[in-house]
């Protein structure tokens, strides 16, 4: 049976040729979606994928059940299905408000996976290039750094001085986003309160050294948030658990990287230590051992009026930057990507990319502004954060508007499969 779909359908449904400006776990996700609603896809990333750091990924029900939607062979990413979420005491380590995930999947119909974003991106890139499956495989150009757009022809103008034309374009670019400019978004920004570093353990390393196997828990840990201070250690971990990946944020004033890029040279035990005189003794021995160090430079975006013009549109980071306290910047991508998939397929495409693209924008950017909100005020409550905003009966249980706090079963109502 072939794997592609016809050009043209007698309701207007076309076959279009669609580029994506970035080729990250956005970008990735996007170009399946597409792909596998019937469209031709070519991924122009600017740079060449070497040197990708190790971050963890965070992917709830939301992000996963469209993975499986697409076909994606999850496994190849080596998850750790999440069992818990735990927030621990800053001194003693001792849990203070506990969110099972037990029964997760049986209310979600998706597990909870942390990826480690290298294996994340190969497993996404695998599918989308992969001969077999529905749609044809797309194209990736890399070393392809998009200059301009010209909104009335389609066409896309790269640094070397490539041009193509597509009747699609897809933003999805990063927070740095060339295109969010390209289309005339200037929107202001400014440093967060706080800085973060971050780290990777080596789970057998850990060991090895007699220190807390925290791979044995399938959770992500948090020391702190509790206070209303900036200090917070969040750990994730990946790699079928092999692998801890540390988020250690601080005020500000301990440590400004704004100006640091993320891919910049390992910064020193001793910087990543200095801040947290007073953590729990378990956790800090583990950033002792920590490895990859680098800072990840936080700002605030004001919300965007828009995120669609012409034939573009801006997806995940491009889009709708967040502070990463909900840990839902890649599931908002992914949610982004699903509603291309949606709106371009046969069963709703009518052959308009401009009109599609205004609901799109309509469908996502409420949505994404409410997560990018909800994740400013996690900064420093982490009452807020899904799931933990469910504890309601912990003694030190406290959120800014009870009505307006971010719940679970809002995130994941979109999660269910549909009948």
């Amino acid at each position: 049976m072939s794997n592609t779909m016809d050009p043209y359908t007698d309701d207007g449904w076309r076959q279009l040729n669609a580029a994506v400006i970035g080729g990250g776990i956005g970008g990735l996700c996007a170009a399946i979606a597409l792909r596998r609603a019937g469209h031709d896809v070519t991924v122009y990333e600017r740079n060449d994928f070497v040197g990708e750091v190790g971050a963890s990924i965070s992917c709830a029900a939301n992000g996963t059940r469209w993975l499986h939607e697409w076909d994606v062979d999850v496994s190849k990413g080596d998850p750790v299905v999440l069992k818990k979420l735990i927030n621990r005491d800053w001194k003693t380590g001792e849990p203070v408000s506990v969110y099972d995930l037990d029964d997760y999947e049986e209310r979600w119909g998706y597990v909870y996976n942390m990826f480690h974003r290298q294996y994340m991106h190969r497993m996404l890139k695998d599918c989308a290039l992969d001969t077999n499956g529905l749609g044809r495989p797309i194209s990736l150009c890399v070393n392809h750094n998009c200059t301009s757009i010209d909104l009335d022809s389609g066409v896309v103008s790269f640094e070397d001085g490539h041009k193509a034309r597509h009747d699609l374009i897809v933003g999805a670019d990063g927070i740095g986003s060339a295109v969010r400019k390209i289309i005339g978004l200037n929107t202001a920004k400014q440093p967060a309160p706080s800085s973060c570093l971050h780290a990777n353990v080596n789970t057998e390393e850990a060991i090895k050294h007699g220190f807390v196997d925290y791979s044995l828990d399938s959770a992500l840990e948090y020391w702190g948030g509790q206070e209303g201070k900036w200090d917070k250690i969040v750990l994730s971990p990946c790699n079928g658990g092999k692998l801890l990946s540390y988020y250690c944020f601080f005020p500000r004033e301990k440590g400004d990287y704004a100006n640091q890029t993320w891919g910049g040279e390992d910064r020193p035990i001793e910087e990543l230590l200095a801040p947290y005189p007073e953590l729990d003794a378990h956790v800090k021995n583990h950033l002792a051992i920590g490895i990859e160090i680098r800072p990840w430079r936080l700002w605030i975006h004001d919300p965007y009026p828009f995120i669609a013009k012409g034939p573009v549109c801006l997806l995940g980071d491009a889009g709708h930057p967040m502070m990463p306290h909900q840990s839902q910047g890649a599931c908002m991508a992914i949610e982004d990507a699903a509603a291309l998939g949606i709106l371009f397929s046969s069963k709703y495409f009518n052959g308009d990319v401009k009109t599609t693209l205004s609901m799109y924008q309509e469908v996502r950017l409420p949505r994404a502004t409410r997560v990018q909100t909800a994740s400013a005020k996690a900064a420093y409550n982490i009452n807020e954060r899904i799931g933990f905003s469910s504890n309601t009966d912990m003694p030190n249980y406290n959120v800014e508007d009870e009505k307006a706090k971010l719940t679970i079963e809002e995130m994941n109502a979109c999660a269910r499969p549909l009948p």
